[in-house]
């Protein structure tokens, strides 16, 4: 019995001291990955300001410059896990370092977030295209002088969620110059014009007819994913969901202009998931992996 108390007791210590352990790791790894805030950064175009989150990969800085990635809703970057997955993702030799920039969203998000070339059906995204030129006339400029980040576009990505993916799906196709590569978790690709819309092809889905109506950009590249749980709506009782639906929709219009579906383009299906933080947090490392692939 003496002998019985004394394994229990020993083994409890070993538990402790192991719990503290990984918790001491996960602290450790989750700190080589550094953030700094750039306070109440203005935009003229829009009238209002924001504080940029930036992450500063391990061995920051470097002589070489790093590619970067910018992300709409940088206020959710928590729920996204975005620290702690990229860090483990370096530390694993998955990716090549890279620097962040997360930019947060306020009250206008309905506003500033969806398609420059015009408003959806409900006057919605009227602010989008002044969006666009805070990031490309602005803050990009901002992150090209002040970080050691590279602005090839091949190096350049950005990385959205539902209307913030549809925002940055309309920043990279809008600007294939800057931008050679964007992720987009269930995006809003139900964007649809109105009746009378003077700008696009009038009751369409505003991506989709964006595609249709442009061109191929060499070597710029897509990823979307979407989940079979992002939405019960099938607008057309064809058994697909319409968000899905909608991103299958886009990426066959990028195939009609020249991308292929495997190399240009990536889709992922989430069986099971959701229009939520835990489903896109699950396939962060799937996006990572497949725009930042380490070449080492």
């Amino acid at each position: 019995m003496h002998d019985w108390v004394l394994l229990t007791a020993v083994l409890t210590l070993l538990l402790i001291l192991f719990t503290a352990w990984a918790r001491w790791r996960r602290q450790k790894l989750l700190e080589s990955v550094a953030v700094v805030t750039l306070p109440d950064f203005l935009s003229a175009h829009l009238g209002n300001s924001r504080d940029i989150l930036f992450f500063l990969p391990p061995g920051y800085p470097s002589d070489a410059p790093y590619p970067v990635l910018y992300l709409n809703d940088g206020q959710d970057v928590t729920q996204l896990g975005l620290r702690e997955t990229v860090a483990k993702l370096i530390a694993r030799g998955k990716i090549d370092p890279i620097l962040i920039v997360a930019i947060p969203t306020h009250d206008d998000r309905l506003h500033e977030y969806g398609t420059a070339v015009t408003v959806n059906a409900q006057g919605l995204g009227d602010r989008a295209s002044d969006y666009a030129k805070f990031i490309v006339n602005e803050l990009m400029p901002h992150v090209n002088q002040t970080f050691p980040v590279s602005t090839q576009p091949v190096q350049t990505a950005f990385l959205g969620a539902s209307l913030g993916g549809l925002s940055a799906f309309d920043m990279a196709w809008n600007h294939p110059e800057l931008f050679g590569m964007v992720g987009v978790f269930s995006g809003s690709f139900w964007w649809r014009a109105g009746t009378d819309d003077p700008h696009v092809t009038p009751g369409q889905l505003i991506a989709q007819e964006m595609v249709r109506n442009g061109r191929y950009h060499p070597g710029q590249r897509f990823w979307f994913q979407a989940a079979t749980q992002d939405e019960t709506a099938d607008r057309d009782g064809n058994g697909v969901i319409d968000a899905i639906q909608d991103t299958l929709e886009l990426i066959a219009e990028l195939e009609q202009i020249g991308y292929k579906r495997g190399q240009d383009v990536c889709y992922v299906e989430v069986r099971g998931g959701r229009h939520n933080y835990d489903t896109w947090a699950e396939a962060l490392p799937d996006f990572l992996t497949w725009a930042f692939p380490s070449k080492s």
